[in-house]
């Protein structure tokens, strides 16, 4: 892709050098800023327009709504991520941000520019790569470097609308076949610890009408006869240490080390050696299992890891620690505890609205099938050999989709701040 021929410099470190016809100027000259005037609560499923709930979750709502052409950003959380370009009907939640009445710029441009580059401007003012909360002088100080000319401004909003297109395409494609792939794992863990390797095995049935049958020398038994459960650390995210005792905590369980985690090989947070004194019933063996015990939705209620590691290691916030009483092969009850049987009872017995709790109780009444050991150590070793294959072509399609993700990064950056010149550019023929 070709350059513009003259750059001059924009005056703002992380933009560099800009084309010469562009001009510097910052946000308060470009918009209007305000924030919605509803609450969560004015939500519903059949109302009239889109409502956006901190950016990022849409419902209906059946109030007056604003009808045109916005950006829109949360206004707390991960406020450096969350960004939409609307041009429709639809209200918004009193702490997301709208951006509207857009002033010699064209919206979709300002939406690229601004929800690719404003990251930068947070780190000027935060160590971290996000804030708590957004305030109005963040937005209204905010330095972009657009071009004179707003036909320009289109047309690099239409090259990128074209090229995010196919990029977003071909990640929708990965994610679709990772989703296939974590179907294909969760059916071959469901099929082997219920039914087993041996499809000559006499079935008998589970005596529970909606587990069926299961091999005739298993055993049915209840989660409170084979684990004893306790709760982690009673602590706060500021009770976190970068060095000390690594700690397992619930939103880890959630998004990075769900089924297993190892401190050798996974970057834990750590706590206090103080607590091998104090809280010595926190602390984990290897084999123990930590569920967290809130999610934010149902399918994640059951979520857990379990230590494969002798590290000494504290189970965190929010967790439940279940140990094995008794001599039993604890991956095989990984996977188990992984199966679809043994999650759907999990998700049955919670409840909740917004957050769903797990408790004791819940645990210790559903329901376990307990193979000999022997067998145990079969189903284990054959489901390590099925999932690890499926992991590793996992990991190689999300290894793709981060680069696709960082290349649609740069594309936008390099347009928005005239680092590429697509003046020229036209739509390709089918």
């Amino acid at each position: 892709m070709k350059t513009y021929e003259t750059y001059k410099e924009s005056g703002v470190e992380w933009i560099g050098k800009i084309p010469k016809d562009w001009k510097p100027v910052r946000l308060r000259y470009l918009c209007d800023i305000t924030t919605g005037d509803k609450d969560t609560v004015n939500q519903t499923d059949d109302g009239i327009y889109p409502f956006y709930v901190r950016s990022k979750d849409v419902k209906r709502i059946g109030t007056y709504s604003f009808d045109g052409e916005a950006i829109l950003t949360a206004g707390d959380g991960d406020i450096c991520k969350i960004w939409h370009y609307v041009n429709e009907k639809f209200d918004f939640h009193q702490r997301v941000y709208m951006l509207y009445n857009f002033k010699n710029v064209d919206g979709k441009f300002l939406y690229y520019f601004i929800s690719e580059n404003f990251i930068h401007d947070v780190l000027k003012l935060s160590a971290k790569s996000t804030v708590d909360s957004l305030r109005l002088p963040m937005f209204l100080n905010f330095p972009l470097s657009i071009p004179e000319d707003i036909k320009e401004q289109t047309q690099i909003a239409n090259y990128l609308d074209h090229k995010t297109q196919i990029i977003d395409a071909l990640i929708e494609k990965k994610e679709q076949l990772i989703q296939k792939l974590q179907a294909q794992r969760q059916a071959i863990i469901n099929e082997a610890v219920t039914k087993g390797l041996n499809p000559n095995t006499k079935m008998k049935d589970s005596g529970i009408e909606w587990l069926g049958d299961i091999p005739e020398h298993w055993e049915v038994v209840k989660f409170r006869h084979k684990f004893k459960t306790t709760k982690g650390l009673t602590i706060t995210k500021a009770n976190l240490l970068e060095k000390g005792i690594p700690c397992v905590n619930y939103g880890e369980i959630h998004s990075k080390f769900g089924f297993e985690v190892n401190p050798s090989i996974h970057d834990l947070k750590c706590v206090s050696e103080d607590y091998l004194e104090t809280n010595k019933g926190s602390l984990l063996r290897k084999g123990d299992f930590i569920f967290a015990d809130t999610s934010e939705d149902i399918e994640g209620s059951g979520n857990f890891t379990y230590l494969n590691s002798d590290i000494p290691t504290f189970a965190g916030y929010h967790t439940i620690i279940a140990r094995l009483n008794e001599s039993a092969h604890k991956r095989f009850f990984a996977y188990f505890l992984d199966s679809a049987v043994y999650r759907v009872q999990v998700q049955n017995a919670v409840k909740g609205v917004k957050v769903y709790s797990i408790t004791n109780k819940i645990l210790k009444d559903t329901v376990l099938f307990f193979p000999p050991i022997s067998e145990q150590i079969l189903i284990s070793e054959f489901l390590d050999r099925k999932t690890d294959t499926i992991s590793n072509s996992v990991e190689k399609l999300k290894s793709s989709i981060k680069k696709l993700k960082s290349y649609r990064q740069s594309i936008i950056s390099e347009a928005v701040t005239g680092k590429i010149d697509v003046r020229d550019w036209q739509v390709p023929k089918a």
